[in-house]
């Protein structure tokens, strides 16, 4: 009998606290945009460029994260609780590594590192002081980034939700304090804004780390992480090293896309800063879709409902993806008001403009490629995704930005361009990918196979449906 709860895999019951979750880290990256804006729109541009190194370095750790996050929910979904509980344990111990040999490099490092990506000169003062103490801190990054998905693998996306909203409070107050000099703490500027993150991810990272000791059916104790399982090791990280090589592949073309715009200057920098954060708001709702999406096929694949793990991603895309074009649509209406908020120059607000109404067409593709990559993920496809992502994103989405953006002239809405090409490419492909139904077919024939093997009870020799 499965004691799983169904409603508690329902894609609404997994989507909408993702969806919380998600908000509330919008709000935070808002927060952090407005109150940095009143330093300058340099901190802004630097704040920007430093989140997607930061994002680039995570998918060092996504390997063994993500990976482990896919098992999880499979082996929930077929009665494998003491296996769950074990790959979460070594992902935590494996990505805490990877992540303090990060933080090390980034507080030793930070101008240098800057300097190679074609930071502006000028702002390599200001990205030495938020690379060196956020980057020293991505130990922090890492662990939470694994007890979270470990947890939302159960089921549980409550969890991480309640966590967030606590994380948001604490950096939003902090924030105020050390940049306004307000709340008895001192006025650092840019300094007070990475000190603010790195206390809010330590508190977060306790909390979480109490939650995860009590996520499983049996509690995990600070002894069972002395476990080690090569054989799961290895496991994870067969699904979880192509997902980690095709997701550092489309963060790599990001982060390069930075350095292209950087050479545009710091109002390109700055303007991309603040688009970045008004996106983020467009596809919020869609993309806890599809993160729910990816648990809830997992799960389903680990029980061996197959048939309803394949149809599930067509009813959910066409709701995220009116979700999200209505969405740009009233982004793109308000949009201007909305960057004079941030800021008040007139060129940054109309480059922000201009890209809004590209982010119209950007979008469906966006959500088109989630839906479907992150269900191929769900199932162990992760190699095709790999495979993708480093032939289509490498040129499409990293080579042609500065062909068209800096050696045609088109500049930033060239850059953009080139950005929206890639998703729909991509999107396209593992549509294509996800109707061959190549995994799942292999796990129906293998599952009929175990059970036509299986001597039938008085006698009857008929196989039962998967």
């Amino acid at each position: 009998m499965n004691s799983q709860p169904r409603s508690k895999f329902s894609l609404w019951m997994l989507a909408w606290p993702i969806f919380i979750e998600l908000f509330l880290q919008f709000l935070l990256g808002a927060a952090d945009t407005l109150m940095v804006s009143r330093i300058s729109d340099d901190a802004v541009a630097v704040v920007g460029f430093s989140n997607q190194l930061f994002m680039a370095l995570t998918t060092l750790f996504v390997t063994v994260s993500s990976g482990a996050g896919i098992l999880i929910a499979q082996r929930i979904g077929s009665r494998k609780h003491e296996d769950a509980r074990t790959i979460a344990i070594i992902a935590v111990k494996v990505t805490a590594l990877i992540g303090l040999v990060l933080s090390l490099i980034l507080y030793f490092m930070p101008t240098q590192i800057a300097a190679v990506l074609q930071l502006p000169d000028k702002l390599l003062p200001l990205a030495k002081v938020y690379i060196s103490i956020v980057g020293g801190s991505m130990i922090l990054t890492a662990i939470m980034a694994t007890l979270s998905t470990s947890i939302r693998s159960t089921g549980n996306t409550k969890g991480p939700m309640y966590i967030a909203i606590a994380m948001n409070v604490v950096h939003v107050i902090l924030n105020y304090g050390f940049i306004f000099g307000e709340l008895g703490l001192p006025q650092w500027g840019l300094a007070g804004v990475a000190i603010s993150t790195v206390i809010s991810r330590l508190l977060a990272t306790i909390v979480l780390l109490f939650m995860f000791l009590n996520a499983f059916e049996r509690k995990i104790n600070l002894a069972d992480f002395r476990i080690f399982d090569n054989k799961l090791l290895k496991e994870v990280l067969r699904i979880g090293w192509p997902l980690a090589v095709g997701l550092s592949a489309w963060v790599f073309s990001q982060l390069v896309i930075f350095s292209y715009i950087a050479m545009l200057g710091a109002s390109e920098l700055a303007a991309r800063t603040y688009m970045n954060t008004l996106e983020s708001f467009c596809f919020m709702l869609g993309q806890s879709i599809a993160m729910a999406l990816q648990i809830q096929i997992a799960h389903m694949y680990g029980a061996g409902e197959f048939r309803k793990a394949y149809k599930s991603v067509f009813r959910a895309l066409w709701i995220a993806e009116l979700i999200v074009l209505m969405n740009a649509f009233v982004i793109y209406l308000f949009g201007g008001k909305v960057l004079g908020i941030f800021t008040k120059e007139p060129e940054i607000i109309a480059m922000g403009v201009s890209l809004l109404g590209m982010n119209l067409v950007l979008q469906p593709g966006k959500m088109l490629n989630m839906a479907f990559g992150n269900s191929l993920n769900a199932v162990g496809d992760t190699r095709f995704i790999m495979i993708v992502s480093l032939t289509v994103t490498t040129t499409v989405g990293g080579l042609m930005p500065y062909v068209v953006g800096i050696h045609w002239g088109w500049g930033l809405l060239g850059i953009y361009g080139c950005m929206i090409a890639d998703e729909y490419i991509r999107g396209v492909l593992v549509w294509l990918r996800w109707k061959q139904q190549k995994m799942i077919r292999r796990a129906e024939q293998g599952t009929a196979g175990q059970r036509g093997s299986l001597p039938a009870a008085g006698g009857n020799t008929s196989v039962a449906k998967a």
